[in-house]
């Protein structure tokens, strides 16, 4: 395991993730455009990081956010265990975890943006409040 600030992930994992961020999905796409260049709240955003023994869609590393777009595959049983299990361990290393439908960001964007920064918000009184 190699680490990044206090989160560690599995150097295995970073050519499965170059492969990901080449091959993004049509929402992907869509909430990259939003995401980069820290046009959302002035955050940087990461796509397809590499978590431990994971990867998320989306990190935020100064506010420990995930963003993670479940498409159809989302719905099958053994894929929500999975989601189920990689939620819980990233929730337990301080992770806030944000999911959303591919559906959500391709037909409701200004929906799922206004989510995010609300989240962004809680988090940024949290971290400043003593």
């Amino acid at each position: 395991m190699c680490k990044v600030n206090k989160i560690q992930y599995n150097p295995k994992l970073k050519n499965l993730a170059r492969n990901l961020r080449n091959n993004s999905t049509k929402a992907e796409i869509i909430l990259w455009k939003y995401l980069k260049r820290k046009k959302l709240r002035g955050y940087d955003f990461h796509r397809q990081k590499p978590i431990e023994n994971s990867i998320v869609d989306f990190f935020c590393n100064n506010l420990m956010l995930a963003i993670e777009l479940d498409g159809y595959t989302h719905g099958f049983e053994e894929v929500l265990v999975k989601d189920e299990i990689k939620e819980k361990r990233l929730t337990d290393l301080g992770v806030t975890v944000l999911r959303f439908t591919d559906r959500d960001v391709i037909d409701n964007i200004e929906g799922v943006l206004k989510s995010i920064e609300d989240s962004i918000d809680k988090i940024v009184i949290r971290l400043h409040t003593p």
